[in-house]
């Protein structure tokens, strides 16, 4: 027995990958009156000095800034709304619904998801103009105490943990109380790791890349390239050229006819033709030709 893999999973980062800037800066910062600098400062200090990691760093500073003014994830997702991204981002995932698959790879059924895994906050992402085009979004989580304010980290996710999320979307196991760790046989995962496409913007995504790089699938690394410190641009390089991690690095240019959507529709198209061959050999190899005279 096995499952219909049928569907090609394309995975973002967030922060400087689909937008050019952090979200706590572009949304939470502004509406509570938090100095940048500062803020990023005592994460800093929370690391260094404590030994704490930085996602949890992040998170307690943010609770201590907030501890007035305690907001709910509601009001979390509603500052999403603010959130900001580079050319083409909104268009692109519009664009994808369709026309990115060929009328034959359709009719077999096969179909395009997208999801976003983030170690930034999920409420917020929750509450973006990308929510609607994204099956799933992963990133940390505040719970909430009776009244509903943002009370204690309920999920944190690091940039090591993330590639936990790339095995949730191959199994299909997206309730993150679901035991990923459970043994499922290859035939029985919906979305191969083949199948999947990477896009990270650097050193943070390199366990996602190894993760794509050694089960066979797709990655992209992308850069700022309005960056005038070049920055963005080598750590890229860096990880294509010296790091072997990724093959491909582009423009975080994601409108259409950019050099990284004619990456990512490609792999579409490669990934596609690979599942619709699979599916006319095997039914090849199924039939029994009728005897000729």
């Amino acid at each position: 027995m096995s499952v219909p893999q049928n569907t090609i999973a394309i995975i973002f980062d967030y922060d400087q990958t689909l937008s050019p800037t952090y979200m706590q800066e572009e949304t939470l910062f502004p509406a509570f009156g938090i100095n940048a600098a500062a803020f990023w400062k005592r994460c800093q200090d929370l690391v260094r000095e404590e030994g704490y990691d930085n996602e949890l760093a992040y998170m307690k500073v943010m609770l201590d800034y907030l501890e007035m003014d305690r907001p709910t994830n509601d009001d979390l997702r509603a500052l999403g709304q603010q959130l900001t991204f580079y050319k083409g981002v909104t268009e692109m995932f519009e664009e994808f619904k369709h026309g990115l698959l060929s009328p034959d790879q359709v009719a077999y059924g096969i179909r395009v998801e997208h999801y976003i895994v983030s170690s930034g906050l999920k409420a917020l992402l929750d509450g973006s103009r990308l929510a609607p085009y994204v099956r799933a979004i992963f990133g940390c989580e505040f719970a909430e105490d009776s009244q509903g304010r943002i009370t204690f980290p309920r999920r944190v996710i690091s940039h090591t943990q993330k590639t936990q999320f790339l095995f949730r979307i191959n199994k299909g196991l997206l309730d993150p109380t679901d035991d990923v760790n459970d043994h499922m046989p290859p035939e029985l995962r919906p979305i191969p790791f083949p199948h999947m496409i990477y896009v990270g913007d650097g050193p943070t995504d390199v366990p996602c890349f190894t993760v794509m790089r050694k089960y066979g699938g797709q990655a992209i690394a992308v850069y700022n390239s309005e960056d005038a410190s070049r920055a963005s641009f080598k750590k890229c390089y860096q990880l294509s050229a010296h790091a072997d991690r990724v093959r491909h690095i582009a423009p975080s240019d994601y409108r259409a006819g950019s050099h990284l959507r004619h990456l990512i529709e490609e792999m579409v198209q490669e990934i596609a033709t690979q599942i619709l061959r699979r599916h006319r050999d095997d039914l090849e190899a199924s039939m029994v030709r009728a005897p000729k005279h």
